[in-house]
């Protein structure tokens, strides 16, 4: 027989919980800084992880909408460990609550990062609006040591010293969530097809690893 469907609960989660399910279960191992909104998922009462949107610590992130700063937030972390829900229902669960916490709030954004390997399988899966693929920065190392060509310039006066390798940057998916009609509306025109994993086998977008929130610029 199958097992019973296990209960799932959504509520805020503490900075503590938020810490150990990034370090533990996402694959930066880290918590991003700056003020989040942090929604914490439960399966019969074990913790599996967090979805963190974090609002104010880019004041650029709203500008190609037309928004300010309070209307528009990042997700900056989907950090769960194995579970039996699908992440599709645990992020529109988070999404209500991001809702609950900022009454003013009308689009959501998030990265897929390339360089993971990430195509942003589950904002497909949950119907985002995705607006295309952002190049990153390319790095250079010099004598072992990984640097922005910015730094590189700044130290030897060119973006390419003696003895220094190119590192072509990892790339980000960029996705848009509107919560609001008006909003899908005004953002409808930037909507490109989804981009394809470039995976040799095709991955469940569902799993674990292929969930974003990735490392933020």
């Amino acid at each position: 027989a199958m097992s019973s469907k296990p209960v799932l609960r959504i509520d805020w989660a503490t900075h503590e919980a938020a810490k150990y399910a990034c370090l533990n279960w996402h694959y930066s191992r880290s918590l991003p800084a700056g003020k989040m909104v942090k929604v914490g998922a439960w399966e019969d009462g074990n913790f599996i992880g967090v979805v963190l949107f974090s609002y104010g610590a880019n004041p650029n992130i709203s500008k190609p909408y037309g928004l300010v700063q309070t209307e528009c937030c990042e997700l900056v972390r989907l950090a769960l460990k194995h579970h039996q829900t699908p992440v599709s229902k645990i992020l529109s669960f988070a999404l209500k609550r991001l809702q609950q916490q900022c009454p003013g709030i009308r689009l959501v954004v998030s990265y897929a990062d390339t360089g993971q390997g990430h195509h942003g399988g589950i904002y497909q899966a949950t119907n985002w609006i995705y607006e295309g693929y952002f190049g990153g920065e390319s790095s250079v190392v010099v004598n072992g040591r990984l640097m922005h060509r910015r730094q590189a310039y700044s130290l030897y006066g060119t973006t390419r010293p003696e003895n220094s390798v190119n590192v072509p940057a990892a790339g980000k998916h960029k996705y848009l969530m509107p919560l609001d009609d008006a909003m899908r509306a005004k953002i409808a025109p930037l909507a490109k097809p989804y981009p394809k994993s470039t995976r040799a086998k095709k991955q469940d977008s569902e799993s674990p690893s292929e969930l974003g929130g990735a490392v933020p610029t």
